[in-house]
């Protein structure tokens, strides 16, 4: 282990906002999904997909984030991330480039931050013209509530 404090992010556009997920956590960046609809699953849930052989969990990011669909129909991507052991494809707006961000200048969540936003925000970085918040992605795909609990 290296004595860096340096931390890989793979950086993702959201209704114009720029998050930032861990890059060991994305395993395939996606375009052009074709989804099948699950009947009665939450509405983040915007379908599943077959990636090689697996089945995949598709969640609508700016429905999770209380944000307004695309307009235009215009065609995201999507992140495929694992969390306990399922894949699950993450559509957003664009995906940007990788990071190397010291974590000694990850900042706390902003209290003005939403709520919502809060909630799935493992901290902030302040980069040059914008800020970048820090996914965690257990807290984005808990929809009951439980990231809180101890196992």
């Amino acid at each position: 282990m290296t004595p860096s404090n340096m931390q890989d992010y793979v950086t993702i556009l959201i209704a114009d906002q720029l998050f930032g997920i861990p890059v060991l956590e994305v395993h395939d960046v996606l375009r052009g999904l074709k989804l099948t609809k699950i009947p009665l699953a939450p509405a983040e849930v915007a379908g599943a997909l077959n990636l090689r052989g697996r089945i995949v969990t598709a969640i609508d990011v700016r429905k999770r984030l209380g944000l307004p669909e695309l307009e235009n129909d215009e065609d995201g991507m999507s992140i495929v991330v694992e969390h306990q052991g399922e894949p699950y494809s993450l559509m957003i707006d664009n995906v940007g480039e990788v990071l190397s961000l010291d974590m000694n200048e990850l900042q706390p969540t902003p209290v003005t931050l939403d709520s919502c936003w809060k909630e799935i925000s493992g901290g902030v970085y302040r980069l040059e013209k914008k800020l970048l918040v820090v996914l965690q992605i257990e807290r984005l795909l808990d929809f009951a509530g439980n990231s809180t609990i101890a196992a």
